[in-house]
């Protein structure tokens, strides 16, 4: 639905009718279902997260069979297809930083840091630290302090429940994550960072939706990522060595927040060249959609997969985990987050040793 609303000449968001219409037509189990994993969604991320490195530790023949049984008896809008192409489960999310701070480290600015559980369900690409590990190593390289929410691995931006027409839970969830990062923030005075496009972009709302009920959250501040690191953080490290090039994904999210720009500023402070392909789209993974239905993802993504294999190129980036692998899946390249890629090259500037 998102780039129908961003394509759609009187910003139509089709998205909204399939909410309504979700929401209508949801049975009980599948209410109750979701009401307990928003009461229980640490738990909840930490199960998903495990199944997915245990099925990639499993021969593919003994899941392929029994999944596609199950997605036959219980249907492909319930039951995702797994494919080897997807990546084992991320780690936890926890309070503190994953990377241990230089005892010369001095930190001038905070910010909060709302990791985004995704990033548990679904780990890094193969060879990559993920983006988390990738922003926490640029703060301490820029004198930043990042402080995360407390119960941080409970709480989440509502997307799921929003986008399968969960208002239950969904209100729940807000609730308990609009009073964590109110906390966090000191009463809105930091800016709460967050590591994936979509999830920024579900924050905003979920802050929205929070300063409905009490007004006080309007002065929450969400920041996605891109935006930070191409406004804060680019000026307070240096990159000594360019790649040659580099190819950037947007996704519709940074299309509608706008973050395009600076995620291919981004880019360019990794490589002399960024390349978005004439051709790109929303890649059609949609959260869990390229999953329950991966043919929309190969359909969307066929004309930029052309062109994309035409491109010689060091580096392919995005800023959101799912259209990640939705992009790895339709090239063979393996798509990392933007960031990943900023902090494989950066270092502290000289001035920040003073």
């Amino acid at each position: 639905d998102g780039m129908c609303e961003t394509a759609c000449p009187v910003r139509i968001n089709t998205g909204d009718l399939v909410r309504r219409l979700r929401a209508n037509e949801a049975g009980s189990m599948e209410r109750a279902t979701w009401n307990i994993a928003a009461r229980r969604w640490a738990g909840t991320t930490r199960v998903a997260s495990r199944a997915m490195s245990a099925m990639q530790r499993m021969p593919a023949a003994l899941i392929t069979g029994p999944n596609r049984l199950a997605r036959r008896v219980l249907g492909t809008d319930l039951v995702p297809l797994w494919s080897p192409d997807l990546p084992a489960g991320g780690a936890h999310r926890t309070d503190t930083s994953s990377v241990t701070p230089s005892p010369t480290a001095t930190p001038t600015l905070d910010a909060v840091y709302f990791s985004a559980c995704v990033g548990t369900m679904f780990g890094p690409a193969e060879g990559s630290s993920g983006v988390a590990t990738a922003l926490d190593s640029l703060a301490l390289k820029a004198g930043i302090n990042l402080v995360r929410p407390a119960g941080l691995e409970a709480l989440c931006c509502g997307t799921p429940w929003k986008s399968k027409g969960m208002p239950v839970g969904y209100d729940e969830v807000v609730a308990r994550t609009a009073d964590a990062i109110w906390v966090a923030s000191d009463g809105g005075r930091l800016p709460v960072v967050c590591d994936n496009s979509s999830c920024s972009e579900g924050l905003v709302g979920a802050v929205k939706s929070a300063a409905a009920l009490d007004p006080k959250y309007v002065a929450l501040e969400i920041v996605d990522a891109v935006d930070f690191a191409a406004n804060v953080i680019l000026a307070r490290v240096q990159v000594d060595e360019k790649l040659t090039s580099v190819v950037v994904h947007p996704t519709c999210s940074s299309t509608r927040a706008g973050s395009t720009a600076n995620l291919v500023a981004v880019a360019s402070a990794c490589a002399h060249e960024a390349v978005v392909p004439d051709s790109w789209g929303c890649c059609g993974f949609a959260g869990d959609r390229g999953m329950l239905h991966p043919e929309l993802t190969a359909s969307a993504t066929a004309a930029e997969a052309s062109e994309v294999a035409e491109i010689q190129t060091d580096a392919h980036v995005s800023c959101n985990r799912t259209c990640e692998i939705g992009m790895t899946r339709a090239t063979g390249n393996q798509y990392v987050h933007v960031l990943e890629t900023l902090d494989s090259l950066a270092s502290t500037r000289e001035r920040n040793h003073s």
